[in-house]
C-alpha cells in the first residue's frame, strides 16, 4: 500500500481537529461579543476535546502500521470508516447533539478502531508460516 492512501485519512482526521479547534475559537469569541450563544460555544469546545480520546489510538496505530508493513485495503478501509464516523459524531456534536445518533456513531467509530487493533495485533503476534513442501 502505498503511504498517501495510509495517511490520506490521517490527513482528513488532522484537518477535522483543526477545523473544530478554529470554530471553537470563533465560537467562543462570538460568544463574548455576544453573537453565538453559550450553548453552541460550548459544544464546539467539548467536540474538539472529544478528538483527542478515542483518535489518540486512530493515531497510535498508523505509524505502527507503517513501520511493520501491515496496512492493505481492508486496513484502510476500515481507516476511512473510522474518520467518517468521527466527522459524523462532530456534525452532530456541534449542531443538533442528538444523542442517539451522536451515540451510534461514535460506536461505530470504536468498533472500528477495535477491530483495527486486533487485526493488527494477530497479524503482528500471529503471522503466517510458509509450510514445508
Amino acid at each position: 500500500m502505498s503511504i498517501p492512501s495510509i495517511l490520506l485519512p490521517v490527513f482528513v482526521q488532522v484537518a477535522l481537529i483543526f477545523a473544530l479547534g478554529f470554530w471553537m475559537i470563533f465560537a467562543r469569541d462570538s460568544r463574548l461579543n455576544g453573537g453565538v450563544d453559550a450553548g453552541r460555544a460550548d459544544l464546539a469546545g467539548e467536540s474538539f476535546k472529544n478528538q483527542f480520546e478515542i483518535p489518540v489510538l486512530f493515531f497510535a496505530l498508523i505509524p505502527l502500521a507503517i513501520l511493520t508493513h501491515k496496512a492493505d485495503y481492508l486496513f484502510i478501509f476500515m481507516e476511512w470508516i473510522f474518520v467518517l464516523s468521527r466527522l459524523a459524531h462532530a456534525a452532530i456534536h456541534t449542531t443538533t447533539n442528538r444523542q442517539p445518533a451522536r451515540g451510534v456513531s461514535w460506536f461505530v467509530g470504536v468498533l472500528t478502531l477495535l477491530l483495527m487493533w486486533l487485526i493488527f495485533a494477530i497479524r503482528i503476534l500471529f503471522p503466517p508460516t510458509l509450510s514445508p513442501l
